[in-house]
């Protein structure tokens, strides 16, 4: 890591301020349309399953925008670093395709997002410790049921913790630009939809080959029931070498194929 300079730092803090614009216009445009469309909206436009029948209050809704909205600040300087990095040729993060060639550019991002998903089980778990959980991680879990709005809503701590991934991956993987951006929308929209308190995909993809590996909201909202389980971000992997995945016993329409409810 290059030590900054007084122009470097003001460059640094300058990029911070419009990503911080960025990520939180972004927060706002995905999580309201969500919460929107699942919470407000009459009628199920989205044909979701609802998950509990917990109604979350305005104070928590409130919460949850409060905290995101401080993590989006965080999330924009970690952005700010990678950014800076890469002009003065610090990272692996590359444009030209055949630099490394078309297969490993779609295998970067599986490579990614295990990565990204083994430093969230382990750091997740972590703060799951006694001594941590109310300096780290209590914030996260005043939301019981939480709703779109709970996508960055993390004490300060825990989002340095989880913005330091990227920053870290970007020095170590070769990545290509657009893969980035890529797992960056990735990144948004799994957080958001897994604490959106509904099922969006079909009951037949949770049931099927898709839901016994890959992590949706059905499987992340009972964290927010359980605190010991389902500690991932991505895939079911670390949860069920670590035996602590839980999901099929746990709900009723996975037990039985009777009709999909739309709440």
């Amino acid at each position: 890591m290059p030590e900054y300079s007084p122009f470097s730092m003001a460059s640094l803090l300058f990029t911070t301020g419009l990503l911080s614009v960025f990520i939180t216009l972004r927060y706002l445009a995905i999580a309201g349309f969500f919460y929107w469309a699942l919470w407000k909206r009459p009628g199920n436009p989205l044909h979701a399953r609802r998950l509990t029948n917990i109604q979350p209050p305005g104070r928590l809704i409130r919460h949850e925008i409060r905290w995101s909205l401080i993590a989006s600040v965080i999330y924009a300087f970690a952005g700010a670093i990678i950014i800076d990095a890469w002009r003065n040729g610090h990272t692996l993060i590359y444009f030209d395709v055949s630099d490394y060639g078309v297969a490993y550019l779609l295998l970067s991002v599986p490579i990614y997002m295990f990565l990204h998903d083994t430093w969230f089980y382990w750091t997740h778990r972590i703060m799951h410790h006694r001594k941590l959980f109310r300096v780290m991680h209590k914030v996260h879990h005043e939301s019981r049921q939480p709703t779109p709005w709970a996508g960055f809503s993390f004490h300060p701590w825990e989002s340095l913790v989880g913005a330091l991934v990227l920053p870290l991956l970007v020095f170590l993987v070769p990545i290509h630009i657009g893969a980035l951006i890529f797992l960056l929308v990735v990144m948004s929209v799994t957080s958001v939809t897994n604490h959106s308190g509904f099922e969006l995909l079909p009951d037949s993809w949770v049931r099927g080959i898709i839901g016994r590996h890959w992590i949706s909201a059905t499987h992340h909202n009972l964290h927010h029931q359980n605190f010991r389980k389902n500690f991932a971000l991505y895939f079911r992997f670390w949860d069920r070498v670590m035996g602590t995945d839980e999901m099929e016993q746990a709900y009723d329409f996975l037990r039985h194929r009777h009709v999909r409810e739309n709440v």
